[in-house]
């Protein structure tokens, strides 16, 4: 296992890509697929850790292509990262697994229950998921604060001046830590600065960003342009159980956009977490991992 900067555990896919990882948890517990969020990294995993141990999960998360240690790769799909997902849990030894997924990668975790197996993939949670692409081209844009809205209208209209924003973004997590942890903080609901403010969260969060950049920000805009773009699966089509977890005082996400798609779906479990934030994957980590357990037989 490996949690630090460092040489990354890895699994090779059919295609010969890598798919770096962290472990945490309980390695003979049952296995649980993270997908994290944006800019993220597989150093999320740290976040979750106590928590996953406490459920005796064995916590994985992976750094999606071209972000953190993984291999880029050109053509991003749901379908071809769900196949990725699939490919993880094989190398892992697990016939059986959960998938939880918190912000960007939220909708990565909507993918995993619309392509993988049911009899395989038996448990999946969304958390504060960036659902912008479910319903058409950047449909949540009047819902998303201003910044999130004007990326939405560059990914899909103008990519270079996408590329340069993340690019940005980039050097900020990386040089500027400082003053990139305070923008982050002052976009927050006083529930989130809490959290972040608990022993260890915030060096965690900023290593886990700064992480996403180590090849470039191109991982990150293939990623987010997924998200942004009309998605190539229906949720209305998606029937098995799916939690949906979301506070209702989130500064990024609106609790509208994903109450929306759980609306929509008739296998959504909502969960709205009063007075939380987009931190809520954190703050209510045990009452997620705890239904995850339940499902997953540990």
């Amino acid at each position: 296992m490996n949690g630090g900067v460092g040489p990354a555990a890895s699994v090779a896919t059919r295609d010969g890509r890598t798919l770096a990882y962290v472990e945490v948890g309980d390695p003979s517990g049952p296995l649980v697929i993270h997908n994290h969020g944006g800019p993220g990294s597989r150093l999320e995993a740290h976040l979750f850790a106590e928590t996953a141990t406490k459920h005796r999960l064995h916590f994985v998360c992976v750094d999606r292509p071209g972000m953190g240690r993984s291999s880029p790769q050109r053509s991003r799909t749901f379908a071809g990262w769900a196949d990725d997902l699939v490919a993880v849990a094989d190398a892992l030894g697990h016939d059986e697994f959960g998938v939880t997924g918190w912000s960007e990668g939220g909708p990565y975790a909507l993918a995993a229950a619309a392509y993988i197996d049911p009899s395989r993939l038996r448990h999946v949670s969304s958390i504060a998921g960036g659902s912008y692409g479910a319903f058409g081209d950047n449909w949540a844009a009047d819902q998303l604060s201003k910044a999130d809205a004007f990326g939405g209208v560059l990914a899909l209209r103008f990519r270079p001046g996408f590329r340069l924003m993340y690019a940005a973004l980039g050097v900020s997590a990386n040089r500027f830590r400082g003053s990139f942890y305070k923008q982050v903080r002052k976009a927050l609901n006083t529930y989130d600065q809490q959290i972040l403010s608990r022993p260890g969260v915030e060096s965690a969060f900023c290593d886990e960003c700064a992480e996403c950049f180590a090849q470039s920000s191109e991982g990150l805009v293939r990623d987010a342009e997924l998200l942004y773009r009309n998605w190539a699966f229906d949720v209305s089509k998606i029937e098995r159980p799916v939690h949906m977890w979301q506070g209702t005082d989130d500064r990024l996400v609106a609790e509208s956009i994903n109450e929306a798609v759980a609306d929509r779906m008739p296998g959504a479990v909502w969960h709205r977490v009063d007075g939380a934030g987009h931190f809520v994957a954190v703050g209510s980590a045990d009452d997620v991992f705890g239904i995850a357990a339940e499902e997953l037989g540990a």
